[in-house]
């Protein structure tokens, strides 16, 4: 129960930080990448600042023997560029592009009963469905060539 409160509790603010800083306005994102007409660099300092955050929240955490409510640190081991990561990078920074809205700006973005956010998060959600439904049966056919 302590693992699904502090993880509530973790979306909480990050929903808050993406709600006060303004970025759930699909709008203001969009002129963060219009360079040549309303160009608005507030994103820039955003993701500045949540850098600054993380990577001093990381330098303190990890140095803990073990999370508070886990016996390890779940931290990523993949090192190397493949497809699936490429791609899902692509998707994902093309997505934000068109329609200005990121998976943690998108959901706070509910609140507001837009329904761009709620087409845009039913979207995001049928291609979480997808992509899993294909990369099984991408697992089970190179299994069955394999045996």
């Amino acid at each position: 129960m302590a693992r699904i409160l502090s993880a509530l509790i973790a979306g909480l603010i990050l929903g808050a930080g993406i709600a006060i800083s303004g970025m759930i306005n699909p709008a203001k994102v969009l002129n963060f990448f219009d360079f040549a007409g309303t160009w608005d660099p507030s994103l820039a300092f955003v993701m500045g600042g949540a850098l600054v955050v993380t990577a001093m929240g990381y330098s303190f955490i990890l140095k803990r023997p073990a999370p508070l409510f886990d016996k390890t640190f779940h931290l990523p081991t993949a090192r190397k560029l493949d497809l699936p990561l490429v791609a899902g990078s692509a998707v994902f920074g093309i997505g934000w592009g068109i329609t200005g809205f990121c998976p943690g700006g998108a959901v706070p973005a509910l609140g507001l009963g837009e329904m761009s956010a709620v087409i845009f998060v039913g979207s995001m959600l049928a291609g979480i469905v997808l992509a899993r439904f294909i990369r099984r049966s991408v697992t089970t056919r190179m299994q069955s060539r394999i045996a």
